[in-house]
């Protein structure tokens, strides 16, 4: 069975300018644009999530605008749009237009082939938003740039990848702690998130050195303990004079013998090789 990701990047290879240039753009000024609705008329905000009863009663357009929904509400809105832009242009930046499409637009049917079974086999009604599909661009963002920082409540320097850590518990919290069927709608961001990542994740975990490999800083400080401790650096083959005893004397190493075997200027040219 082929590794998704790698038929992903094929994919991308072969149609470079498949998707959306900019789609977080367009997804933001969405966002924004439906803050303003719920702010003036909230009722209407009922028509634009996703029910999968009412989608299969004729309201497809909650197939399209559930996606536009807002992650978040208030007046602290404005912090999460600029804050997902940012993620989005950068991973559109880092993967490319094509792979960044297929990412987003993953998630979004990941999400409603999850609502629509959910409702087949529970027979419930509920309501479902993009929320997660942001969460996984988050969390595909922390593993590319752990290490960049951002400013906690606008003054407290914090690196994306202990933000991460945060979100992930309370992933983790939410799929025992909500209520079935929309607590496993994280599983499903998870999903979308290790079918991009998860080769990268796995990479940037520490691992640990099988028994074959070699501690180049280990055996750098051995030699050089060793070579510390030892009383001569050449000794010859034949004579066994050292350059400790005879600092004068010069030592060279054959190149017709067998292995590294050195010897004096006597006895460079007179003796007999070694075969090993």
């Amino acid at each position: 069975m082929k590794n998704p990701r790698n038929i992903i990047d094929n994919f991308c290879r072969k149609h470079p300018d498949f998707g959306i240039p900019n789609l977080m753009k367009y997804v933001t000024i969405a966002n924004v644009a439906f803050w303003i609705i719920s702010a003036v008329n909230p009722v209407l905000m009922s028509y634009l999530t996703f029910n999968p009863a009412l989608i299969l009663r004729g309201q497809v357009w909650r197939l399209v605008t559930f996606a536009l929904y807002p992650p978040s509400m208030g007046i602290l809105a404005f912090i999460a749009f600029y804050f997902y832009y940012m993620i989005g242009t950068t991973l559109e930046q880092y993967w490319g237009t094509a792979q960044f499409n297929i990412y987003f637009f993953t998630g979004i049917i990941l999400t409603v082939i999850y609502g629509f079974l959910m409702y087949f086999i529970t027979g419930m009604t509920f309501n479902l938003t993009a929320q997660y599909v942001y969460l996984s661009m988050f969390f595909s963002f922390a593993v590319l740039f752990p290490d960049m920082q951002v400013l906690l409540f606008y003054f407290i320097p914090i690196k994306i990848k202990y933000l991460a850590y945060v979100d992930a518990a309370l992933f983790v919290a939410g799929v025992f702690t909500g209520s079935f069927p929309s607590n496993f709608l994280p599983v499903v961001a998870v999903i979308n998130f290790l079918i991009f990542c998860g080769g990268d994740l796995l990479r940037s975990m520490p691992r640990r050195p099988s028994a074959n490999t070699i501690n180049f800083r280990k055996e750098s400080q051995r030699i050089r303990r060793e070579q510390q401790a030892e009383l001569y650096k050449h000794k010859c083959s034949v004579c066994g004079r050292t350059d400790k005893d005879y600092p004068d004397l010069e030592f060279r190493y054959c190149s017709r013998c067998e292995g590294y075997h050195c010897f004096c200027q006597e006895h460079i040219y007179n003796h007999i090789h070694f075969t090993e």
